[in-house]
């Protein structure tokens, strides 16, 4: 199964508080904007997924809370794309010089920008392709650093802004790089024995 696409007539642009009253008509549902205006509802994630997913988000938040570089979310914040998307990674950072940048209100809603890192997870729900998609989305956007990590194959893409995508089959750990000083995520609890 995979996201379902409701197609919009281009007519009907929702604004972000639209948007948000949709959302919150919907509490049941991950909903995402395509910046061609495409309504996207996500599939709800299975257990094991659910586990990764916070796995992952717990490794981020705890080396940011120990290095205070940025600000952390988990996949239920909303990103408004500076080319009109509006797109919920599974975990995603910001540094705290872009933080600080936006104002109160801005912090209140959708985030008016795109993260400096990402990672999206590939679950049975997910289709390859269209996250693949939306890990280009992010590029296009100017993410700096983003992981697609495929557990199923023990697979992961790093994606960076200006450069070709890696393939790496089977790592036991990722680096931050330059985005993330000193972070290393440990991958066996994503991907097992």
């Amino acid at each position: 199964m995979t996201a379902v696409t409701l197609q919009i007539p281009p007519s009907l642009k929702f604004t972000d508080d639209e948007f948000l009253q949709i959302i919150a008509a919907n509490k049941d549902l991950r909903l995402e904007l395509s910046a061609q205006g495409e309504l996207i509802v996500m599939a709800p994630t299975g257990g094991e997924t659910g586990d990764r997913n916070l796995e992952l988000g717990g490794q981020i938040w705890y080396w940011n809370r120990q290095n205070n570089l940025g600000k952390a979310f988990d996949s239920s914040t909303g990103f408004k794309l500076p080319k009109g998307a509006t797109l919920s990674p599974d975990v995603s950072w910001v540094s705290i010089e872009r933080w600080n940048a936006l104002t109160p209100e801005q912090r209140k809603k959708f985030l008016p920008l795109c993260s400096d890192f990402v990672i999206e997870l590939l679950s049975e729900t997910d289709d390859l392709a269209d996250t693949q998609a939306k890990m280009r989305e992010y590029i296009d956007n100017g993410l700096l650093l983003g992981w697609l990590i495929n557990p199923q194959d023990k697979q992961v893409e790093i994606y960076r802004l200006n450069q070709s995508t890696e393939v790496l089959q089977s790592p036991t750990s990722l680096s931050g790089e330059d985005i993330l000083p000193g972070f290393i995520l440990d991958l066996q609890p994503i991907f097992g024995s």
